[in-house]
């Protein structure tokens, strides 16, 4: 039986990979800022649940809810980050308030979970971080260049922390989920400009409703990507990365070709730049 510590636990994805897991006969440390929701949403496992209260930008609730953790169950096997929220808008148009609060959340509180968790995986000798990231992390998004922003930057640190964090037997997986039916795009899910521009009002009027006319009718099940979460942590080799859905799996194949295409393109540019000596 494996021991799973996941961020953001109450809803959404984080709510679905937790009852995956449970379902598969795991323990689960489901933290959320309102724990009480995930004691009505998985209250019949029993004592395989543990709701705990964590606001992943505050160290002294996370590493409360790491020794918690630890003292109900003696490890975490896996640690989930999946907290986080969407600042959408253009980039003019959020102040640098709203940037510091969005990498507060999204980047810096899955390193300070992640730093909190790393010393007993380390102790134990294994374990897997897997970090939920998006399509946004994959690729630019008009409209969303700040919730990119930190979402490229989770995805490069997993990728780089999966190097360091091997001769110690952790693994590293970054999910990148495309379009999901989840209240992430609902007002309370995200946030919206807070420095209006006029000369961005019709681009902001055609975000906002392209949001509105996408909530709650995207592809992606949130129930099977719990299942590809569990999936992922019991592969022997693990994927460093995973597009998660159709649109993001679209998203990484044109990726891929545009970023050859353009290797190719400019290669003699490039090596251009290196010393004949």
């Amino acid at each position: 039986m494996k021991t799973w510590f996941i961020t953001g636990a109450s809803r959404g994805i984080g709510l679905e990979i937790a009852r995956a897991a449970l379902l598969a006969g795991d323990a689960v440390v489901a933290t959320a800022r309102r724990p009480d929701h995930v004691r009505d949403m998985l209250g019949e496992f029993g004592d395989r649940v543990l709701p705990l209260a964590l606001d992943v930008t505050d160290e002294a609730s996370i590493f409360a809810a790491v020794y918690a953790a630890t003292e109900a169950f003696g490890r975490i096997d896996v640690l989930v980050n999946n907290a986080g929220y969407g600042q959408l808008g253009a980039f003019e148009q959020i102040s640098g308030t709203a940037v510091s609060r969005q990498f507060a959340t999204n980047v810096f509180g899955v390193f300070d979970v992640t730093r909190a968790v790393l010393p007993l995986m380390r102790s134990q000798g294994s374990g897997h971080v897997v970090t939920i990231s998006s399509v946004c992390g994959l690729v630019g998004v008009e409209g969303a260049s700040i919730y990119c922003a930190s979402k490229f930057a989770v995805a490069g640190w997993s990728e780089a922390m999966g190097l360091e964090l091997a001769p110690f037997g952790i693994r590293f997986t970054v999910v990148e989920p495309g379009m999901f039916r989840t209240d992430f795009l609902d007002e309370l899910s995200m946030q919206w400009i807070d420095v209006p521009v006029a000369e961005y009002a019709e681009f902001d009027a055609r975000r906002r409703s392209s949001v509105r006319d996408a909530n709650h009718r995207q592809d992606g099940d949130p129930v099977a990507l719990g299942g590809v979460v569990g999936a992922l942590v019991r592969a022997d080799h693990p994927p460093a990365h995973f597009a998660a859905g159709s649109d993001a799996l679209e998203a990484t194949v044109k990726r891929a070709h545009r970023d050859l295409q353009n290797a190719q393109q400019w290669r003699s540019l490039s090596i251009s730049t290196d010393r004949s000596d």
